[in-house]
Formats: structure tokens, C-alpha cells, sequence
């Protein structure tokens, strides 16, 4: 037996373990090279260029299975032990670069994959003088694609036409590669409409490919797609469609119909078809399209982490996009008689993101954690479908073991439900006719959807809608109703979520009113009034928002001086209506209360028992000086109305036999409220918070140069870290200081509440400032507290759209549990009834309107 340390041996895995990652093999894969890495580690310790080499395989390993997290830091270990050993002037070096950037590609962080490439090409240029390394040529070629998907012309320009020559020196005019890299620049002169010049480089690739690799070659396949896209750009209809038809034909025949550039193919022909009017041929393409689409996601939810899953349903997002385009279109050129089956898909895909993406998968990845057996199994599972998806990518001459590997797959499945609880109504996918059967007469449910004008061209517009869905009707409604131009003013105004603002939007002297076209819309007019043919005799409205109206409280809309929507109407805001069919299951193991209040935001440790408490008057006001903008250095002040107010409802509770757990001054600790829920502990029914709230844009998305000494929950690229909750002692880490050893830093993020396990509350309650806010990220809805909280399980939640005052706030509180526990409401009308009665006292919508139910 050759002894493991033995070169001979450790050759032999090493090819093993490539050979499995090419095959897809890839647990098969990651078992040897960890084997690797440990015999490697023990005879030539962690400093050998050797050693590094095995690291960087592992991490291109994982980069491939989407593990990123763990891919990262071995990457920048091999990278680090490369340049020690033998410095940074080598093609090895640079080989490593790249690979880094490909990983960042993958991780959407195209800035970090920008400097990783364009250090080793400084590399290669200046030190090592050398421009015909297949290094140095394949990092320039993914450096132009870079710049292409960033919109920079003309560094893409140059970069593809030097890709371009160093083709040709290297492999010549009739290889692939060339071609290849004439594609780029075909696409290219595309985009900057130079359309002489791209068709002219389309056809050179076609022709190079054709006579290189043959007609029925894939690559023949992709560059006749393109080519397709092309003419179908330039309005050359016929031409296009003979592209896209021969395309799908030879990638269907080579790798079926799972293939991604099947689904390319058919959207092509959609496009074609609209544009041509010829509906009955799209409808039916559509539908094929949005199931492969939906089949391809719903595969990828098992294993997928929330970033990937986000990532990844941008192409449906995009999808949702053209549908609502395509009918937009459809109701404005036939007056609406051709819309035929697209308000039936596209309520289907915004049950289908909107309800089901990351609320699904973030549960089922949060407890396949919780156990060695739970998080075996989803690890076997994601290994089998990555083996899967890369089998289907082959021609279907060369798949094998599909019907094996589908049933360990299925096998793998059954098992992480047996472990999961609720498992399979989390995977399970709604459609709108179930949703119309769970609907009662005089109810409705609204889908409202926002999308970019995509078709027939691309416009610089977005364009709000609703889908409404009654028992009466054969099929959903698709309802325009105004672009986001109109309510984008207002909700951005520099006085926003002050009450100024307030007024201005929910009373009638200015009858929430912008300047649209010449003339003022209310958003009664705006945003309700053309339903209002479609909801006679209807006085129960399930609503999903979407894009802005997240940031609306269409209960307190005004429609005369007496009267509002919701005296008009029940209506009862939900992620998703989704939930009619699937509920939130909540099991109310005890009747029991955690309420927060009267927090202390300094450290234990520096502030004295006697200190004299400085109130603020709302619970999202930062003390900063008027120098500081860069909200560092401010504090978070002592809410004493919180403290009366947690103080008033634990009495209420009291009356009413609930177990109360009262957590105030230092005890209000982020330890204390991530042990809610915690070993298996079933977690409260009520979970009530008054404290200070924040939420920071994306600044990517505002333009916002930011440094990277500024905190985490103000910079991170995850929308789930910018907004949170402040517990007691955050002050310190809010201000960079030096949090105390082994705490928590009181800073508790979306994300980390996300991961918690809420599934018996029945009612969580943020009484702090724009608790409601996040990232509006497509049809999905707002990613922040909102979401954390619904992805941990809670089933009612009320939160905060502006910076609200303290003491009606506290008045609104009290006012909703006695009507709750005292009345015995169920709670959606408790909280209309607490709002309706500070109305009516005179109170202004600044003052009442502030708060939103959500289940």
C-alpha cells in the first residue's frame, strides 16, 4: 500500500478530485481535496507554495457550489502564502487574481472583481512584460465583459479589441476562441448602435464557428441566438426569427429543454411575437417559459442561501418585468380586448416572489442548521442538484446517471422534510385560482406590482399596477395605474417623514396632492380610484403592496373631509396573498408577553446608577451636531416614554392573565432577545419593542461614496444589516468605540433576527422609529425588519413607516392592547379601532397613521 504522505499518493488524489469536479462530482470532490490539504498541511506546513496551491483549488471548488463565504478567505490564504513564497510577479499569481475575480463576478461585488483583474494585468504588463500569457489573455477577456455589463463603452472597447488581436496571434483566425472574442465586440458596437459593424462581426463568428465546430455545435447555436437578437434590434423581423428558431432547434436537440439557453430562446421569439401582434403564438410561449423558469427556481430553493436565491430570481424578477410590459402594452395598442392569459401569469409570478422566494428559503436554510442530521441532509440535497443542473448543461450525448441522480435527489428531498417541519407548504407553489377560492363573497385580493417599461423598447420609466381577483371573476384584472414619477416627488420631498409631509399626504386640504402633467392627483385619484369599478359590492381587501406603496398607509387615504379608505373598506395588508391558501401557523403554546421599554443605550459600565436620563421626543431622532452628517459620534437618547408605555401595557396583560417577562434599563440586552425562541424554547405570543429603530439606503443605489471605516450597518452590501433595532449599550458600538468583551454589541440587526425562531408569536410589535422601512428590491418587498421578522416566523406584525412620536405613540399602544386583551378584538381590528380612535379625538395623521398591521 502506497503510504498517504507519499507523492505518488497525493498525485493521485489531486487528479481524483479534479477528475470529480469535472464530472460535477463535486462532495465527491471537496472530500479530496480537504484530505489534500490536511497531508499537505502536515509535511509541508502552511507557508508552501504546494500548500497554497490546494487551497486555491478548494476555494475555485467552492466558488463553483456557491459557497462563497467559504471560498473567499481560502482564495486570500493562497493568495497571501503565493506571494510570500515567490512574490507577486509571477503568471501563478495572476492566475490566482483572476480566479478571485471570478469569484466576485459570481458575488455580484463587480468592483472587487475589477481591481483583482486590472492588478494582474499591471502585473503582466509592467513586470512581466508579457501579453500573450492564456492568463493574460483570459483576464483581459473578462475584464472587457465586465465593462460591458457596467455600461463603460469605451474601456470595454478597448480591452475587447486587444482581446481581439492576442485571439488571433495566439490560436489564429479560424479557432472558437477568436470568434469568441468577436462576439464581444459584435456586442459591443450593439449596444453603442454601430450596426454595420456588429452585424459584420456576428457573421464572421457564425461563419468562423460553422466551418471550426459545425452547425449543430452549441456555440454555433449561441452566436445564431445573438445574431437573432441582433436583427430583431434593427427591426429585421424575418431574419431574426429564422436566428432564434434555428438556435432553439439545435440547443434543444443537444442539451433538451432544461438548458438556460432554451428559455434565452424563447423569450427572444416572445419578444418577436408581441411586436408582430401575433398573441395566440406568445401566450404560448410565455407559458412555457415562466414554467421552466419557475421549475429551474423552485430546485434551487433547497440549497440556495438568501443572497444566491436573490441573485438568482433577478432573472424572474426581469421575467415579471416583460410579462407586465407585454400587457401594458397589449391594453394600450388593443384597447385592452388582447390581454388573453397574461394577468393569469403574471399574478402567478407575483404569488410566486412576492410570497414565496425568500420567506421559504431563508426558513428552510435557518433550520437546516439547527441540526448535524438537518444540515446533512440539505448538504447532500444542494450536492445533488448542483450535479443535476451541471448534467443538464451537457449535451444529452454526454449526461449520464440523470434518472439516478433525480432520485437520490428526490430521496435527499424527502429526508429534509421529514426533519423540517412545515416543509412541503413552504416549497409548495400557489397559483391566482387557488387564491380565488379561498376568497368569500364581498372579498377581494390585490396584487400590486411596479415594473420597468421594458417593451416595446426599454424606457426610463417605472409603471405601478394592480392585479385584482374577486369570486365573480373568470380570471384576474390587470389594472394600470400611474408611474412612479408621480408619488416618487413626494415620498423623496425634502420634508419627508415629517409631519408637514404626513399632512400634506393624508389630509384633504392638499389632498395628498403632486403636480403630474399639468395638473394634481390626490393618491385617492391616483392610486384607488380606477379600482373602484372593479370592487363594487366588495368590502374585505387582502392587499399585497408593492415598490413605494410600502411606504403608503392606504388605511388612512382620505376620500372626503369625513371619510378615509378604511371606513370604507377592511383592508388587511399581507407579504403575499399567497397566505390565503397557506396561512401562518402559530401555536400558542403559552399566553405569555416579552415586552421591551425604557432601554439604556450606554454601556453599564461607564454610566452611573443616578445619571440624570435626556428624553427625545422620537424614537429615530439621532443627537448628532448639526456638523456631523456622517452619523458617527451621535447617540442614541433614552425614550422615557417607552418606559411608561411598557410600564401601562404590562398592567393591561396583568388583567388579563398573560405571563409577562419585563426587560428595561441594562437588562434590555440583544442577548436577551436573541435567546428568545432559542433550544428548542417555544418563543412568546406577544413580543412587544419600544426603542430607537434605523434603516440606511443602499448608498450604491443613492450615489453615496462611503468609506470603509464607516459602521457595517451603514455600508453592507446586505440590505438586512442596514436597518435594525438598538438595545441596550449599543451607543458604544453605534459610535465605534470598544464594545465590553464577550457581549453582544446591542447594534441587532434584520439579518440577526431573521435568523431567529419566532414561529408560536403570534404579534410582534416595533414601537420605534421607521421600523417599516428597508430596501425595495423588485416585486419582492421591503428587505428589513419587515421581512426578518416574517422569515422567523412571527404572524402579525406592526411597525412604523416615518419618525414617530413618542408620546401618541405610547397613547396608540395602550389604546390597541385594551381593545385587544380588554375587548377581546381579533387583532387586525384592535389596531384599526386604536387608530380610528385617535383620529377621531382630533389627533393629526402625523400622529396616528404612522403604524401598519402586516400578516
Amino acid at each position: 500500500m502506497v503510504p498517504k504522505e507519499d507523492k505518488v499518493y497525493t498525485d493521485i488524489i489531486l487528479n481524483q478530485a479534479i477528475l470529480y469536479k469535472n464530472m460535477s462530482r463535486l462532495e465527491s470532490s471537496e472530500s479530496l481535496f480537504l484530505e489534500l490539504k490536511s497531508i499537505r498541511q502536515k509535511l509541508l506546513g502552511n507557508k508552501h507554495p504546494d500548500y497554497a496551491q490546494i487551497l486555491g483549488s478548494l476555494g475555485n471548488l467552492y466558488s463553483q457550489m456557491g459557497e462563497y463565504e467559504k471560498a473567499e478567505p481560502l482564495l486570500l490564504e493562497s493568495m497571501a502564502i503565493q506571494e510570500q513564497a515567490v512574490g507577486k510577479n509571477n503568471p501563478g499569481y495572476c492566475g490566482m487574481l483572476i480566479n478571485l475575480a471570478d469569484l466576485y463576478d459570481r458575488m455580484v461585488n463587480f468592483l472587487r472583481a475589477e481591481e483583482c483583474l486590472l492588478e494582474a494585468k499591471s502585473i503582466f504588463e509592467q513586470k512581466l512584460s508579457n501579453r500573450e500569457h492564456p492568463y493574460y489573455i483570459n483576464g483581459m477577456n473578462n475584464l472587457g465583459l465586465l465593462y460591458l455589463n457596467f455600461g463603460h463603452y469605451q474601456k470595454a472597447e478597448t480591452i475587447c479589441l486587444e482581446t481581439t488581436v492576442l485571439m488571433e496571434k495566439a490560436y489564429g483566425k479560424e479557432h472558437p476562441s477568436y470568434a469568441m472574442s468577436l462576439n464581444n465586440l459584435a456586442k459591443l458596437y450593439k449596444l453603442l448602435r454601430q450596426f454595420d459593424k456588429a452585424e459584420s462581426l456576428y457573421l464572421e463568428s457564425l461563419d468562423i464557428k460553422g466551418r471550426s465546430l459545425g452547425k449543430s455545435h452549441s456555440s454555433y447555436a449561441i452566436t445564431l441566438q445573438q445574431l437573432g437578437s441582433f436583427y430583431f434590434t434593427i427591426g429585421q423581423y424575418a431574419k431574426a426569427e429564422q436566428c432564434i428558431l434555428e438556435a432553439k432547434s439545435i440547443i434543444e436537440k443537444t442539451f433538451g429543454r432544461n438548458h438556460p439557453n432554451y428559455a434565452i430562446c424563447l423569450n427572444h421569439l416572445v419578444d418577436l411575437l408581441e411586436i408582430q401582434k401575433r398573441f395566440s403564438e406568445s401566450n404560448k410561449m410565455l407559458t412555457e417559459v415562466f414554467a421552466l423558469n419557475q421549475s429551474q427556481l423552485l430546485k434551487s430553493v433547497s440549497f440556495l442561501s438568501e443572497r444566491e436565491l436573490a441573485s438568482y430570481a433577478s432573472t424572474m424578477r426581469h421575467e415579471g418585468d416583460f410579462i407586465n410590459s407585454y400587457l401594458l402594452t397589449r391594453m394600450v395598442s388593443t384597447q385592452g380586448l388582447q390581454a388573453e392569459i397574461l394577468p393569469e401569469i403574471s399574478f402567478d409570478h407575483a404569488l410566486f416572489l412576492k410570497g414565496f422566494l425568500l420567506s421559504a428559503a431563508s426558513k428552510i436554510n435557518s433550520l437546516s442548521r439547527t441540526t448535524p442530521e438537518m444540515q446533512e441532509a440539505n448538504t447532500l440535497l444542494k450536492n445533488l442538484r448542483l450535479h443535476l443542473g451541471a448534467e443538464y448543461t451537457k449535451p444529452i450525448s454526454e449526461q449520464k446517471d440523470l434518472a439516478e441522480l433525480e432520485k437520490q435527489a428526490n430521496a435527499a428531498e424527502k429526508k429534509l422534510a421529514q426533519a423540517v417541519v412545515n416543509y412541503k407548504d413552504m416549497i409548495r407553489q400557489v397559483n391566482w385560482e387557488e387564491v380565488k377560492t379561498r376568497l368569500k363573497p364581498g372579498e377581494a385580493a390585490i396584487e400590486f406590482v411596479h415594473f420597468p417599461l421594458k417593451f416595446p423598447k426599454e424606457a426610463d420609466s417605472t409603471f405601478y399596477a394592480a392585479l385584482i381577483l374577486s369570486p365573480s371573476m373568470a380570471k384576474p384584472q390587470f389594472i394600470p395605474l400611474f408611474e412612479q414619477r408621480s408619488l416618487d416627488s413626494l415620498l423623496h420631498a425634502s420634508s419627508v417623514r415629517k409631519a408637514d409631509y404626513v399632512k400634506g399626504l393624508y389630509t384633504l386640504a392638499d389632498r395628498g396632492a403632486v403636480a403630474v402633467e399639468g395638473h394634481r392627483r390626490s393618491l385617492y385619484e391616483m392610486l384607488w380610484k380606477p379600482l373602484e369599478d372593479k370592487l363594487k359590492e366588495v368590502n374585505t381587501i387582502y392587499f399585497s403592496p408593492s415598490g413605494l406603496l410600502h411606504r403608503i398607509n392606504l388605511d388612512a387615504i382620505p376620500i372626503s373631509e369625513t371619510e378615509t379608505l378604511a371606513d370604507r373598506f377592511n383592508l388587511i395588508e399581507l407579504n403575499s396573498t399567497r397566505q390565503l391558501v397557506i396561512p401562518t401557523q402559530i401555536k400558542n403554546i403559552e399566553n405569555d408577553a416579552v415586552l421591551y421599554g425604557g432601554i439604556q443605550f450606554e454601556q453599564d459600565t461607564t454610566v452611573q446608577n443616578n445619571e440624570t436620563f435626556i428624553a427625545s421626543r422620537s424614537r429615530g431622532e439621532l443627537s448628532f451636531s448639526n456638523v456631523d452628517t456622517t452619523l458617527r459620534g451621535g447617540s442614541w437618547t433614552y425614550l422615557a416614554g417607552t418606559e411608561r408605555e411598557v410600564n401601562a401595557i404590562e398592567k393591561i396583560m396583568q388583567t388579563n392573565a398573560i405571563q409577562i417577562k419585563l426587560k428595561k434599563g441594562y437588562d434590555a440586552t440583544e442577548e436577551s432577545f436573541k435567546n428568545i425562541g432559542a433550544n428548542n424554547n417555544p418563543s412568546p405570543r406577544i413580543l412587544h419593542i419600544a426603542t430607537h429603530g434605523y434603516f440606511f439606503p443602499d448608498p450604491k443605489s443613492n450615489n453615496v461614496t462611503l468609506s470603509n471605516t464607516e459602521p457595517v450597518f451603514k455600508i453592507s452590501d446586505h440590505p438586512m444589516l442596514r436597518s435594525g433595532l438598538i438595545m441596550a449599550g449599543g451607543n458604544a458600538a453605534w459610535q465605534g468605540k470598544q464594545t465590553l468583551e464577550g457581549r453582544e454589541d446591542g447594534i441587532l440587526t434584520a439579518y440577526e433576527i431573521s435568523q431567529m425562531n419566532l414561529s408560536n408569536t403570534e404579534l410582534v410589535v416595533l414601537s420605534a422609529c421607521e421600523t417599516g422601512l428597508g430596501d425595495i428590491q423588485g416585486n419582492e418587498g421591503v428587505y428589513g425588519l419587515q421581512r426578518a421578522f416574517k422569515i422567523a416566523g412571527a404572524k402579525y406584525l406592526i411597525m412604523s413607516l416615518w419618525q414617530v412620536p413618542d408620546k401618541q405613540t405610547s397613547l396608540l399602544m395602550t389604546t390597541f392592547y385594551k381593545k385587544f386583551l380588554e375587548e377581546k378584538m381579533p387583532i387586525p381590528d384592535a389596531f384599526h379601532a386604536a387608530q380610528k380612535e385617535l383620529r377621531d379625538s382630533g389627533l393629526e395623521p402625523y400622529y396616528w397613521a404612522g403604524f401598519v398591521l402586516v400578516e
